[in-house]
């Protein structure tokens, strides 16, 4: 870049930032240390100059911006910690469907595609005999409201605003139909009655919702939802893992297409066999 590019597009980007910070000549000079002068110098339109690297620094600190911005070496004006911090974080998950920060990143990605591994079965899914034993301990009223809100993300997932694929380990339908592993203890209608749900909704909402079973011993996922193209979730049990670099958020979305390359059994005919699964057993 042309020194004198430069030096022009810092002085732009100087003075936005203090603009934004609402910081005066006076107060960005006592901030870094030097005369009001020199500010004055580095803002001049006729004359444009820059800084030197201890200057640029504490420009840069005094204003929360980072130095490669006010440089023009970089677009992003965020200080590299902070760059970080947004690109990934953490934050507290309930182990309720009725989660906010849940609700949010849904309604978030409106118009995107989400793809989904489960923990389970889906949430957005089970029924509410299903939720009353898988979720005992919570006391009324946030059952209520857990299944309140997966209310909500069904009647959003019908509505049609984004598409939604599932991709879900086949030992989930069939330990489910056989009320063995997690599923040991729930009554048998109660189990048959949920996988007769998630077919019957498997039908009626293809291809708007899409189910693929895997074979874990072959493949394998973490809870993973991607919401659209911007926003990528690790579920890891007391937490939720974050990602918001599209670098991250594109990896992730290539581990979902991988399971679903992988797929023993197609969306086309998950509900048959979960219907299946269930008259095995005698439902």
């Amino acid at each position: 870049m042309d020194k004198r590019y430069r030096a022009g597009l810092f002085r732009d980007r100087l003075a936005e930032a203090m603009a934004t910070k609402n910081m005066t000549r006076s107060g960005l000079a006592r901030a870094a240390g030097v005369d009001r002068s020199t500010v004055g110098q580095l803002l001049k339109d006729d004359q444009p100059r820059l800084p030197n690297a201890q200057l640029a620094a504490d420009a840069a600190s005094a204003l929360g911006v980072s130095t490669d911005w006010l440089l023009g070496l970089t677009n992003r004006p965020e200080t590299p910690g902070d760059i970080v911090a947004a690109a990934l974080s953490l934050s507290p998950a309930e182990r309720s469907a009725a989660d906010d920060q849940l609700l949010d990143w849904h309604h978030e990605a409106a118009g995107y595609k989400v793809r989904h591994v489960p923990a389970t079965l889906p949430d957005i899914l089970k029924t509410k005999k299903m939720l009353d034993w898988e979720y005992d301990y919570i006391q009324e009223p946030r059952l209520s409201e857990a299944y309140s809100a997966i209310q909500d993300q069904l009647a959003w997932l019908t509505s049609g605003v984004s598409d939604y694929e599932i991709a879900l380990p086949i030992h989930e339908i069939d330990a489910c139909a056989a009320g063995t592993a997690y599923y040991e203890g729930v009554d048998r209608d109660i189990r048959h009655a949920q996988l007769d749900f998630i077919a019957q909704q498997c039908d009626e909402m293809f291809p708007r919702l899409r189910v693929f079973l895997f074979n874990a011993h072959r493949v394998f996922s973490s809870p993973v939802t991607v919401f659209g193209p911007n926003l990528a979730v690790i579920y890891v049990g007391q937490c939720y893992l974050a990602f918001r670099e599209v670098e991250r958020v594109r990896s992730l979305s290539a581990h979902f297409d991988w399971l679903v390359k992988e797929a023993v059994v197609d969306a086309r005919n998950v509900a048959a066999y979960i219907r299946s699964r269930i008259d095995g057993e005698g439902g």
